[in-house]
């Protein structure tokens, strides 16, 4: 047996000493951001990479952000190549340089121990404004990637510790909401700066050496568990894919394929999409890099730590240039970060679920939301926002247990927070009349998808800009294992956007949009829940009695989809003709 490069209880604290650093990065955002998209929904990731520019530790962030971190830190070092020095700090968003979308904007800081480069410190966050004709970004008319917002190839903020505010000023000039666009960048430097100051410390106690020896058993650690399992499933080849819904602009449906190769410990994912749309859900290979890899760790399911190590086994073909989920400039793309790449992880984790069925999981609802703008008259200024809250679904269902409810939709899987309605009436100058879970909207199985969320605004002495973005509006979230939907009955597990004047409903919008919403006139965006597991008349009739109880399953749903009628005078429930019903459990949950 060969003998381990470091010592076990040193790998331990470094490994402790990596992912307490990540967290502190991640509460330095938290508590020092000025958006409600930082500091509220906490659209943002933080990860460490070494000097080779490999991904050393991710948070447990979002993975439209993750993913494609690697190739983007890669391509950021070549940019600059030999001209980078102790006190830089670069940032970059552009998709043709492997950023993932134009929102989303990356800080690097080269992190210098004794003169020589020997790690990085990396954060990427969703800027609530970037630009370009439409509030936020999302600009549903876009036929090319110059109508969206600005681009911004790396560069440097910073210059051997010197800020350049020239390049800053420019930034700034070119973004509405300038207070929260520059609280939130100088929020980004103080994260990447935590990290340097927590590294170099690491570095001070045990030195490069270890150090890095200890970097390198983490990522071998990675590859190992990921080699273990594909060793474990029989080679082969599998197909699958998914459908990316028509968004109401004549394009009609769309289809994206997978194609998964195992041999050995090994595998090759090629990714078939056909050319991309003047429309903006075009995704350039960075982000197609995250929508690959939440598939297969949806699939893979293996044990920390998360790193780079996990795909040295793995290769990827993402098809020609020029295709959906390999756009060439100039595609249109921003709102590529749900549409296609929640469609693209469903088609990699169905091709994988192909080889070892055990694995299959319901999948998680797709990201159906709003964006909001409008002019603040508390101090004349102009407001623009991403509503995170606007979007949270269902989780899928696995062979284990439930989907979680009011969860996020698959592109953050879990890492977005809503917040707290005061802190966003408090903020903004709207009303929030609604936010709660959607009856019904979890996809019915032997175990249930989780359900939804609605949630309900209206401006306060103004318009609104309201523009919508995203899909799971025409088809409800995949089942596994014989957990279907009804084509009748499909309806409340999908998303829309409701157009109210006061309670009532005076339009329901299922394709994205722009609209303006006027002081007494509401907006809902109800959202779809997650897959199923299983078949759903072989769910527990107690657990049916509980969901009923607590407002998760209507009672006509608890018998036209499990097949089990609920007395809720006694709280019990029986099989549809049954002669005895079976009493329910003493589930401490109870209805809100």
């Amino acid at each position: 047996m060969p003998k381990p490069r470091v010592d076990p209880i040193t790998l331990a604290v470094v490994r402790g000493a990596l992912e307490t650093t990540q967290r502190e990065m991640t509460l330095t955002l938290e508590k020092t951001a000025r958006s409600s998209v930082f500091n509220v929904a906490h659209d943002y990731s933080n990860a460490l990479f070494n000097h080779r520019a490999e991904m050393i530790l991710q948070g447990q962030d979002i993975p439209i952000h993750l993913g494609g971190l690697m190739p983007a830190m890669k391509a950021v070092a070549a940019y600059f190549g030999d001209d980078i020095h102790e006190g830089d700090v670069i940032y970059h968003n552009d998709p043709v340089l492997m950023g993932s979308h134009i929102l989303d904007c990356c800080m690097y800081k080269p992190i210098f121990h004794q003169g020589k480069l020997v790690f990085w410190s990396v954060c990427k966050g969703h800027v609530t404004d970037i630009g370009g004709p439409v509030p936020a970004g999302y600009n549903p008319a876009a036929t090319e990637i110059y109508a969206e917002g600005l681009r911004i190839p790396p560069v440097k903020l910073w210059d051997k510790g010197r800020p350049r505010n020239d390049v800053i000023g420019f930034l700034l000039a070119n973004v509405r909401s300038r207070r929260d666009w520059e609280g939130d960048l100088r929020a980004q430097f103080g994260a990447v700066s935590i990290g340097e100051r927590n590294l170099l410390a690491l570095l001070a106690k045990y030195g490069v050496s270890e150090v890095q020896s200890c970097v390198d058993e983490l990522l071998d650690m990675a590859e190992r568990a990921m080699r273990a399992l594909f060793a474990s499933i029989p080679d082969g080849s599998h197909e699958a894919s998914a459908v990316l819904e028509d968004a109401g602009h004549g394009l009609g449906e769309l289809r994206i394929g997978a194609r998964v190769r195992i041999e050995g410990e090994h595998c090759h994912i090629r990714i078939d999409s056909p050319p991309q749309v003047p429309y903006f859900i075009n995704s350039y290979a960075g982000n197609s890099h995250s929508g690959v890899y939440l598939g297969l760790m949806m699939f893979a399911k293996v044990a920390p730590p998360y790193n780079e190590g996990l795909y040295r086994c793995i290769t990827l073909d993402l098809g020609p240039k020029g295709t959906l989920c390999n756009a060439a400039e100039p595609a249109p793309h921003v709102n590529c970060t749900t549409t296609p790449m929640e469609t693209l992880a469903d088609a990699v984790r169905l091709a994988l679920e192909q080889a070892a069925p055990e694995r299959a999981v319901g999948s998680w609802c797709h990201s159906s939301g709003i964006n909001i703008a409008g002019r603040d008259r508390r101090n004349d200024e102009e407001y623009v926002t991403m509503v995170l809250a606007s979007l949270i679904g269902g989780a899928g269902a696995t062979a284990h247990l439930d989907g979680w409810n009011a969860v996020g939709p698959q592109c953050c899987f879990g890492a977005l927070t809503s917040g707290d309605i005061e802190l966003l009436e408090h903020q903004y100058p709207i009303l929030i009349h609604r936010y709660g879970l959607v009856t019904d909207s979890g996809g019915a199985g032997k175990n249930r998808g989780g359900c939804a969320t609605v949630w309900e605004v209206e401006p306060i002495d103004h318009a609104m800009t309201v523009i919508s973005f995203g899909e799971g509006r025409h088809y409800p979230a995949l089942g596994a294992q014989g957990a279907s939907v009804e084509a009748a009955h499909a309806g409340c597990k999908l998303g829309r956007i409701e157009r109210k004047q006061g309670d009532a409903v005076i339009e329901v919008l299922r394709k994205n949009t722009i609209l303006t919403i006027a002081p007494g006139e509401r907006v809902a965006t109800v959202n779809p829940g997650g897959g199923g597991w299983g078949p759903a008349l072989e769910r527990e009739i107690g657990k049916v009695v509980h969901d009923v109880r607590n407002g998760y399953v209507s009672l006509a749903a608890a018998e036209r989809e499990y097949g089990v009628i609920v007395d809720v005078e006694r709280w019990t429930g029986r099989p549809a003709g049954a002669r005895h019903p079976a009493p329910a459990p003493d589930f401490r949950e109870s209805k809100a």
